[in-house]
């Protein structure tokens, strides 16, 4: 028989309840915190993963495996380039209805390179006709060109200074001057300056490299510190020329900028494995109309920090537009200067293209919240591609973009808000919202002027090729190396944004550039100013 529980036993169990209760409750509150770590941390897992091994794009995986077997590959899928491809009809399209072709065949070799012609003759007994014995007259030729390459030919120049003397007194000695050289006294002339230069910081081949090619080439050791003392006097003196440049950059309507990682090794007060930082900055149109050349510099700063942006944008043209990728510090420039302060739509819509890789394939649809924004934002590509294709003046890339873009902003703002703070803040998701949300009225902005840019591409393709090179020389051994690979990788960036051969510019920068003494003068040594016969 069981009894009945005092009234004092039914409070101890309600109590004992209710304390069971609560600790359920914490923990399954501590088990949603739990979930919720564990999630963010195989999120960052999977982030990092892919970076690590994943394709960085959708052309990289057609080049696996190509390092070794690249010729029998595309061999296999291309029909071999013969000497009659050469002779078809002058045209390389032909018309097909509807659309027109490549014509299959290679292309004809560059009219400006220099030829040897080798004519192949008949030998003298075998120019008889041998139906009547007549003696074959020439009537015309057959051409056909190949591309032959000359292995680099080391040479040297030996300078020799006549000295003159009086025949009648010992005070009239004279000695020929030798002309200034960028370097004076220095192994390299201006042309092997220029070469060594432009395999560095176009072609990404290390100094070290370069000293055994040169060893083979020219049967002489040379070390690899001269070579690099070198180049980083040369690269110390075209600082003026760097100077004017960023002069017609800052005075332009529209610059973008951005930063990347550098390793100096030997950096006063810093260890060997801190970072530093090399500076983009460029513009399509310098001048204040905008409609100059277009300039790309890069500038070396042990640090990432608003004094730093501060120095680098000081004498900007106030009221310019300013395309960045939303780091902070920029908004300090923008604001001491009054800057159109503009954000970039690609560095957006990565954030969440990021968030949208981790789940699985099968749960990748258009339905997801990170898929809509992409698609969003794709459709306001779409209006600045259709107006490219169009060939549409600023003004009425302007009327497109406030009666076509400003409706998806209008989307892409209401989605933003109605989920902003459903999401975990530190999920890949949670930072690609709040980064729309914090870079919102830069990232709407563009739609107000016809000549400004949707993104910061033009930037990030111009320092792509520094961050392809610093994969082969990995870091900058002093200082003053980095702010002289600073300055010769904007001469030869800007060159070649502008369609001019890079080698031969410095190679005439540098045998000019001991003579100038004026501004003027430095004026006269622009990439598009330069006389390049001296080169």
């Amino acid at each position: 028989m069981v009894s009945t529980p005092t009234p004092d036993e039914v409070i101890a169990l309600q109590q004992a309840l209710a304390e069971a209760l609560k600790r359920n409750e914490s923990l399954a509150g501590e088990l949603r915190v739990t979930r919720a770590e564990r999630d963010l941390l195989k999120e960052k897992l999977s982030k990092f993963t892919r970076q690590l091994f994943a394709a960085s794009s959708e052309a990289a995986v057609l080049q696996k495996d190509m390092f070794f077997n690249e010729a029998e590959d595309l061999g296999a899928r291309a029909e071999p380039a013969t000497e009659e491809s050469s002779d078809d009809d002058d045209s390389d399209k032909i018309d097909v209805p509807g659309h027109k072709r490549a014509k299959r065949g290679r292309k004809p070799l560059d009219p400006a390179l220099p030829r040897e012609v080798i004519r192949h003759e008949l030998p003298e007994g075998e120019r008889v006709c041998p139906h009547d014995g007549a003696r074959l007259s020439e009537i015309g030729v057959e051409a056909s060109e190949q591309l032959d390459i000359i292995p680099q030919q080391v040479r040297v120049i030996r300078h020799e200074r006549v000295k003159y003397a009086c025949p009648c007194c010992d005070g009239g000695m004279r000695l020929a001057p030798r002309p200034a050289q960028i370097i004076p006294r220095g192994l390299f002339t201006e042309g092997a300056l220029a070469w060594i230069a432009t395999s560095k910081y176009l072609d990404g081949l290390p100094l070290y490299r370069q000293a055994v090619l040169l060893g083979r080439f020219g049967g002489t050791d040379i070390a690899r510190n001269t070579v690099a003392g070198s180049i980083v006097r040369a690269g110390h003196q075209v600082q003026p020329v760097v100077n004017l440049l960023r002069d017609q950059l800052l005075d332009s309507p529209l610059v973008f900028g951005d930063e990347t990682e550098l390793q100096v090794l030997k950096e006063p007060g810093r260890s060997a494995q801190a970072k530093s930082f090399i500076w983009a900055q460029m513009t399509d149109g310098s001048g204040r109309d905008g409609t100059g050349p277009p300039i790309r510099l890069f500038a070396y700063s042990p640090s990432r920090s608003t004094k730093t942006a501060m120095e680098l944008y000081a004498g900007i043209r106030p009221g310019a537009v300013l395309m960045t990728n939303g780091y902070e510090v920029y908004d300090a420039v923008a604001e001491t200067h009054q800057l159109v302060h503009l954000a970039c739509w690609t560095h957006c819509r990565r954030y969440f293209i990021e968030a949208l890789q981790p789940l699985p394939k099968d749960q990748r649809g258009p339905n997801q919240l990170a898929a809509r924004f992409i698609a969003h934002i794709g459709q306001l590509y779409h209006v600045e591609a259709q107006a490219r294709r169009d060939g549409v003046d600023t003004d009425e890339l302007k009327r497109r973009r406030q009666q076509d873009s400003v409706p998806v902003l209008a989307a892409i703002e209401a989605l933003l808000l109605a989920n902003l703070h459903a999401v975990l803040p530190k999920s890949l998701l949670g930072q690609a919202l709040h980064y729309l949300s914090s870079q919102w009225s830069k990232l709407k902005r563009y739609v107000e002027d016809g000549r400004y840019s949707i993104d910061n591409n033009v930037q990030e393709n111009a320092i792509r090729p520094f961050c392809v090179g610093r994969r082969n020389w990995l870091f900058a051994d002093t200082v003053h190396g980095a702010n002289a690979s600073a300055n010769l990788y904007s001469l030869l960036q800007t060159c070649s944004v502008n369609g001019i051969d890079g080698y031969r510019y410095l190679r005439a920068l540098f045998t000019a550039l001991p003579n100038a003494k004026t501004a003027d003068d430095y004026a006269a040594l622009l990439p598009w100013n330069i006389d390049l016969s001296n080169g």
